[in-house]
């Protein structure tokens, strides 16, 4: 079988995501751009992204005091 597979790897050699697919399915060459730029700011800021972040969107400081309240805190904007 043929498969596509991507590693994001981050500069201390640690691998922070994989993705495989088979051909029939394309590959997103923008949320890849936007996930490393997710993992570039979790790096550098300690906060964390949600799914679809974007650079300057609203990120949150992890710890216990987001125990769930997640989801109040980032309100999605995806219509379900």
């Amino acid at each position: 079988m043929n498969i596509r597979g991507r590693f994001l790897i981050d500069p201390d050699g640690v691998i922070q995501a994989i993705k495989v697919l088979t051909p029939p399915v394309g590959r997103n060459v923008s949320e890849l751009i936007r996930q490393v730029k997710a993992f570039q700011h979790v790096r550098k800021t300690g906060e964390a992204t949600p799914s679809g972040w974007q650079p300057g969107k609203t990120t949150l400081r992890p710890g216990s005091d987001l125990v769930r309240k997640v989801g109040k805190a980032w309100k999605s904007d995806m219509a379900f």
